[in-house]
């Protein structure tokens, strides 16, 4: 768990700027995705080798023009109750504002680290009027100009200290699957069904599911946790605070998961939502199986279904290793093979390959086929380990790792998976200087 840092504020402080300046400033942060839309709403950030996620807050009340202060209190009481650390971000251009008042008597009663960051503060005028900013009852503020980066290195540097430390899963506990996708996809009746009991309310109203709950399963030789999550709309669609507290639980849900069922509607297709659901999964390194459900009202033909799974595999190219499960949770029709399917995933992201094993298989496959030259160069592979991490991850030590190119890596992953069986699950290659 790499911890949550919450952006809060009133509109137009400069909080999406700021977002977007920590998740494309370095070249490690690529999940610029937002409750799982390639939006400027949720993101992976890192600073000083220290991972986090990160939640933008701002452009969900900027469409409210009615009861604008409530809407923004009920947003920030929403991130508070999720993150680990909150920058309460204030503009030193137009002062202490009613709104900025309003907020900071929030925060003053949160027992979680807090820091007032001061935005747009280039110059030394501006430095001498953001002192007006202790009177919010916050302590110390940070002075930082969004646009350039100005200050906010030394606010990171103080809300990396204030997050919890990493922690990782302890082999005792039980696996985590966290049932996810679009609203109405059929996620809480999968659960019912497998269980056999109404655990969860279903209705045809998209977003009947507000939170992410846990549900122990204990049956035919599988023990785990089962969570439900609430359906991840598109950003724009999110027009309620409960909506945008759901869309918060899942995306923790995801990064706390060890395998992601993701539930698709066959009507509606493996569409953009569904991608991004897919990716998001797929960059915290979590184990998939895709799974397509109310393919009993689908009208078949010959090679329906070969026709689907293609068409799936087009769109998630080149991580393609991925088992796809068509399934009636009506008619419980393949339900149970999807339980199978993600226990089998579970125990491929949990393999550990022997040094010697791996070296014996892999060395004679990369002799065969060694990499490319490369301006001249000549890459030579002289030994491999898999790292000691939760999810596979491997180590290729070589005299010029910076020559080898990114086909080549996608070679070896390929052949990862054909000798050792890691269907379901990213890989990560690494060629390191011997």
């Amino acid at each position: 768990m790499s911890g949550i840092v919450a952006i809060v504020g009133r509109p137009n402080v400069g909080k999406s700027t700021f977002f977007n300046r920590l998740i494309q400033r370095r070249e490690a942060i690529v999940d610029s995705v937002s409750g799982v839309t390639r939006d400027r709403h949720y993101g992976k950030s890192d600073w000083n080798g220290r991972k986090f996620s990160l939640i933008d807050t701002g452009g969900y009340v900027i469409g409210s023009d009615d009861v604008f202060e409530s809407e923004i209190d009920k947003q920030v009481e929403l991130a508070i109750d999720e993150a680990d650390v909150i920058i309460f971000m204030v503009d030193v251009e137009s002062g202490i504002t009613p709104m900025d008042e309003d907020v900071a008597i929030l925060l003053r009663k949160v027992n979680k680290p807090v820091f007032l960051a001061v935005n747009k503060v280039d110059n030394n005028k501006r430095l001498e009027n953001a002192v007006e900013f202790y009177a919010l009852g916050l302590g110390d503020y940070f002075p930082i100009a969004s646009t350039n980066g100005s200050g906010t290195g030394d606010l990171l540097d103080a809300v990396i200290e204030s997050l919890p430390e990493e922690t990782y899963k302890e082999e005792t506990e039980l696996p985590r699957f966290a049932v996810v996708g679009r609203p109405n996809a059929g996620k809480s009746s999968f659960i019912n069904a497998l269980i056999g009991e109404e655990r969860y309310i279903v209705t045809d109203i998209a977003g009947t599911t507000r939170d992410s709950i846990d549900t122990k399963y204990n049956r035919f030789g599988f023990e785990f946790n089962l969570v439900d999550t609430a359906g991840i709309r598109r950003k724009s669609k999110v027009k309620e605070d409960l909506e945008f507290y759901s869309v918060m639980r899942s995306v923790r849900a995801i990064e706390n998961a060890d395998v992601c069922l993701l539930v698709l509607d066959a009507n509606r297709g493996f569409d953009g939502q569904v991608q991004n659901i897919f990716w998001l999964a797929q960059r915290n390194r979590k184990g998939i199986v895709i799974l397509v459900n109310k393919w009993d009202l689908v009208e078949k033909e010959t090679n329906t279904m070969k026709t689907y799974e293609q068409m799936i595999r087009r769109e998630i190219e080149p991580f393609t290793d991925v088992p796809i499960i068509f399934m009636s949770v009506l008619n419980k029709q393949r339900i149970y093979k999807a339980i199978e399917t993600a226990v089998k995933v579970y125990e491929n992201r949990s393999k550990k390959v022997k040094t010697r094993e791996l070296n014996d298989v892999m060395l004679p496959i990369i002799e065969n086929n060694p990499p490319p030259a490369y301006k001249g160069k000549f890459v030579k592979i002289k030994f491999c380990t898999q790292l000691p991490t939760p999810q596979p991850q491997f180590a290729f030590f070589c005299n010029l790792p910076q020559y080898v190119r990114d086909p080549y890596k996608r070679y070896i992953e390929n052949k990862l998976r054909e000798e050792f069986d890691f269907k379901g699950v990213p890989i990560a290659v690494y060629f390191r200087k011997k």
